[in-house]
């Protein structure tokens, strides 16, 4: 079992807790944070999921980091360049260490390259990123790394500014148990782990010897509140200090509210659906009697007219309050790789009737459509009108929403031979990476484990013509190239195919009692680093 510093460390912490109570932010650098969303684990590599890799962020550190819009910057690593035409050099840092006095080095990140695709019992892998384009790590000295692939590879800073380095001394057999307790979660971020409760709160203590800038509050509380009206009266009751996830419902009160600051910005997640394109017979889908008939979204048409049987503008009107912007591909406009060419699919219902009768379901069938209930903003009620809408043109649909923590194992993709409990589903996606190659690698390209590729492709969309594109992508140098590609990529996955079927992409809300400031990300994260009272 691993011990290290680590326990004497956690003890002392937990001491200096019960001796120094938390509340709101104050003069002593103390403040509570209400989150919509806790992490499934602390482990950094157990689950590839926005709530683990924003606490991730604050107790480990990456190679290269991202800011508010994630542009690149650098992290662990101090510099990194393309040295030849298949390999990337990148510099560490000397005067890095983690929270138990050990010393960073090559060791670390050689382990932890090793360590985040094979995590046995990882429910979303790091592999796309850590291993995607054939990656191979060789450490040249205790303070540089050099990594190749069989041929040019530009997105290698952006791959792994996804990844958070642990230490190599916790060994092989440790996994997401030894760090939830605290005792393996050693890192070199800004804030060293208390303690973490599931359910009642996780607290983190500043880390001063902290290589980068250092964070202003000296501790923090997190408060998982899944309830989002349960969260804003804890704000406004002085329980916490801060929100994520505001109520679309009372955005408009709550910016004429002198005693509250609000800060908003749209992000890069894409709320999106999936639909079973692999199996014969579709789970949970039957005639309208009841019978056994042939996956119906296995035909294009089909999914064409569910798309069309949405009203986006609707959905965002009357269900997300107008706090959201409809979608037709995997990322909004301003970022890179976005395709000119994909606009959202227009309310038509009548041409979804057309398109289904075309298809062979003049009388539309039975299905269900699932999501969780406490991941994204409104999402049962987003179910519910999508079922409403799909019944309205004679595919009479069922919503069923269930916690998150109960829908992604259900909802787990492991590929051809063991798919998906459920054969259609509402989901969402943001890119870790900016840009579309993180969606298109993992959503929509064909499954395979070896590559990494389609580890949340939960609909088993396969098209070789879009992975071609899309490998073509990946191995172009030439920005302006690259960009085209991954833009022809996605209108083959998401217009021609539609492989998925977007719906929205989010805009973020986050809450603050006056005086404390934070910048919106794109990345949607909740950043103890990025609230001021400045």
């Amino acid at each position: 079992m691993y011990l290290r510093k680590s326990l004497k460390l956690g003890v002392a912490a937990a001491v200096l807790a019960a001796v120094m109570p938390l509340s709101a932010a104050n003069a002593d650098g103390k403040i509570t944070i209400g989150l919509g969303s806790e992490p499934t684990s602390i482990d950094p590599h157990f689950h590839n999921l926005g709530p683990n890799n924003q606490i991730a962020q604050h107790i480990f550190s990456r190679l290269v980091e991202q800011d508010e819009k994630q542009r690149l910057s650098p992290g662990l690593a101090e510099s990194w360049k393309a040295i030849n035409e298949t390999t990337w050099e990148f510099k560490l840092r000397k005067d890095v260490k983690f929270h138990d006095g050990s010393a960073f080095n090559a060791d670390d990140v050689m382990f932890t390259m090793k360590r985040a695709p094979a995590h046995p019992n990882a429910r979303s892998s790091f592999k796309l990123y850590s291993h995607g384009g054939g990656k191979v790590y060789k450490k040249i000295d205790d303070y540089t790394i050099q990594v190749t692939t069989p041929r040019p590879y530009p997105l290698m800073a952006t791959d792994l500014s996804t990844i958070h380095i642990v230490s190599n001394e916790i060994g092989d057999e440790t996994w997401e148990g030894e760090f939830n307790n605290g005792k393996a979660a050693i890192g070199t971020g800004p804030y060293k782990l208390v303690r973490w409760i599931k359910g009642e709160v996780l607290q983190l203590s500043r880390y001063d010897d902290y290589h980068g800038e250092k964070p202003e509050w000296s501790v923090v509380e997190i408060k998982p509140i899944k309830s989002a009206p349960s969260r804003l009266a804890a704000l406004l009751a002085g329980d916490v200090d801060f929100i994520d996830s505001v109520p679309t419902v009372d955005i408009a009160r709550l910016k004429k509210d002198p005693n509250l600051s609000l800060s908003q910005g749209v992000s890069n997640r894409v709320i999106y659906l999936h639909l079973d394109q692999h199996r014969d017979v579709a789970p949970y889908t039957t005639a309208k009697d009841g019978s056994e008939i042939k996956n119906p979204f296995k035909d294009v048409r089909v999914r064409r007219a569910i798309s069309k049987a949405i009203n986006r503008d609707l959905i965002i009107d009357r269900v997300m309050e107008g706090v959201a912007i409809k979608a037709g591909q995997l990322l909004p406009e301003g970022f890179f790789g976005r395709s000119d060419k994909l606009m959202p699919e227009e309310y038509d219902a009548a041409g979804a009737k057309k398109l289904l009768s075309e298809a062979g379901y003049p009388d539309g069938f039975k299905t269900t459509l699932f999501g969780p209930n406490d991941r994204y903003i409104n999402d049962a009620k987003i179910v519910e009108a999508i079922a409403q809408m799909l019944s309205r043109i004679g595919i009479d649909t069922t919503p069923e929403t269930m916690p998150k923590s109960v829908y992604f194992k259900r909802a787990k993709n492991r590929g051809p031979e063991k798919p998906p409990e459920f054969g259609f589903v509402l989901v969402g996606w943001g890119s870790g990476t900016g840009e579309p190659s993180s969606p298109l690698k993992s959503l929509l390209a064909t499954y395979n484990k070896d590559k990494g590729y389609g580890s949340s492709n939960r609909g088993l969309h396969a098209n070789p013509k879009m992975d071609a594109v899309l490998e073509e992508a990946l191995a172009s140098v030439d920005d302006d190239k690259r960009a085209k590609l991954l833009a022809k990529a996605t209108e083959i996955g998401v217009g021609e195919d539609v492989g998925i079927i977007p719906l929205h992409y989010q805009v973020n809300t986050w809450a603050a009692k006056k005086g404390l400031t934070y910048v919106a990300r794109t990345d949607e994260r909740t950043l103890a680093m990025g609230i001021s009272s400045k």
